[in-house]
C-alpha cells in the first residue's frame, strides 16, 4: 500500500492529517492516535510505502478520529459517564480498543467525567423523587461509577439541609403513620445511609415543636 496524498488538517490540539492510500481509501487521523511505536510524520509522507503494520496504525487512528466524533456528538447531548458513553460507542459499531483509546483521551481532557457525572444525576435524582443516601449510590454503581467518587459526589450534594429535607421527606414517604422519637427506626435509617448528625438534629427539632 502506498501514500498517494497528504492534507495537513488545522485541528487546534495535536496534528491531524487527511491521507489518500494507493486503494482509494481517504480518511482522517490525529497523531494522538497512532500507537506510540510509529511516528505519524513518518508515516504521513506522499510515495511512502506502507508495511501491514504501518497501514493498520493508520486505520486505527483513523477508526478513532470516527469514534471520537460520535463521541463528542453524545457528550454534547448530554453528559455522558465513561461505561455508559463506551457502551453507546460500542453498540455504534466501533471496536473496543478504539473506544478504550478515545475514552482515555476525553477524560484526559476533562470532556468526560465521572464525578461530573455523578453530581448531575444526583442533583436531577433528588430534584424529582424522595430517595436514601443508599439507593442514591446503588444508581450510580449501575451506571458504572466508581464506589469512590459515588460517596465523594454524595457527600458534596447531601450539605447538611438537603439530607435533613431528603430525611424529612423519606420519613412522610416510608413512614407515615410514626410519631415520637425515632429511636425503634434508626437501625434502619442508618443501613439506609443517612447520617448521624442529622438523624439526631431531626429528632431534636421535632422535641423543639412539641
Amino acid at each position: 500500500m502506498q501514500v498517494v496524498s497528504v492534507k495537513s488538517l488545522g485541528y487546534p490540539q495535536g496534528e491531524a492529517y487527511r491521507i489518500g492510500l494507493s486503494d482509494g481509501s481517504l480518511f482522517s487521523i490525529k497523531s494522538v492516535y497512532v500507537p506510540p511505536e510509529y511516528c505519524p510524520k513518518a508515516l504521513c509522507v506522499v510515495d511512502k510505502v506502507l508495511s501491514s503494520q504501518e497501514e493498520g496504525a493508520l486505520r486505527f487512528a483513523s477508526a478513532c478520529v470516527r469514534a471520537e466524533r460520535q463521541a463528542l456528538d453524545l457528550v454534547a447531548r448530554a453528559e455522558q459517564s465513561s461505561r455508559g458513553l463506551s457502551r453507546k460507542l460500542r453498540q455504534r459499531g466501533h471496536a473496543g480498543p478504539c473506544v478504550w483509546r478515545v475514552l482515555a483521551r476525553l477524560i484526559e481532557q476533562a470532556i468526560v467525567s465521572d464525578y461530573r457525572y455523578a453530581h448531575l444525576w444526583l442533583r436531577s435524582r433528588l430534584g424529582r423523587r424522595i430517595e436514601s443516601p443508599r439507593y442514591l449510590l446503588s444508581g450510580l454503581h449501575k451506571r458504572g461509577i466508581d464506589r469512590d467518587i459515588a460517596q465523594e459526589a454524595l457527600a458534596e450534594v447531601l450539605d447538611l439541609d438537603t439530607e435533613l429535607a431528603v430525611l424529612k421527606g423519606y420519613l412522610e414517604k416510608k413512614y407515615p403513620a410514626l410519631h415520637g422519637p425515632l429511636t425503634s427506626i434508626r437501625p434502619k435509617l442508618k443501613y439506609e445511609g443517612f447520617s448521624s448528625p442529622v438523624i439526631e438534629l431531626l429528632e431534636e427539632l421535632d422535641t423543639a415543636a412539641q
